[in-house]
């Protein structure tokens, strides 16, 4: 959205195709994933579970951009300016603040005990 909003493209690099970018968004989810899911172990999961996954997903970005760069032909100097710009850019920092806000919710959650509603009219009986 961000894109949309600016008007500008997230990876603008004359040679490079959508491998790096769609890379270092499935790498940022896996790393999101595993933290929150390294934070959400302990009984009383603690909010600072929200830093660690952030940073996590925002690290795991930049590797996976880096790495599907590389991978799709670009040499290493193109490569890392391109995760120099996304880092000190808006692209990087997006990902972390939406990492650190989706690990917040769900640290809330599993603190809360929050289980599915239950209607008044259900019954724990079977009809």
């Amino acid at each position: 959205m961000m894109s949309l909003a600016t008007n500008t493209d997230v990876i603008d690099t004359r040679g490079l195709t959508a491998v790096p970018g769609a890379l270092g968004i499935a790498f940022a989810t896996g790393a999101f994933a595993v933290a929150l899911g390294v934070g959400l172990r302990p009984r009383h999961p603690s909010f600072f579970t929200a830093l660690w996954a952030a940073l996590a997903a925002a690290l795991a970005y930049l590797a996976g951009v880096w790495i599907g760069a590389v991978g799709t032909g670009a040499d290493l100097a193109l490569a890392t300016s391109v995760i120099g710009r996304l880092a000190i850019g808006w692209a990087a920092p997006v990902v972390a603040l939406g990492g650190a806000i989706a690990a917040w919710g769900g640290v809330a959650v599993a603190r809360t005990g929050a289980r599915p509603p239950h209607w008044p009219w259900e019954g724990d009986d079977a009809e």
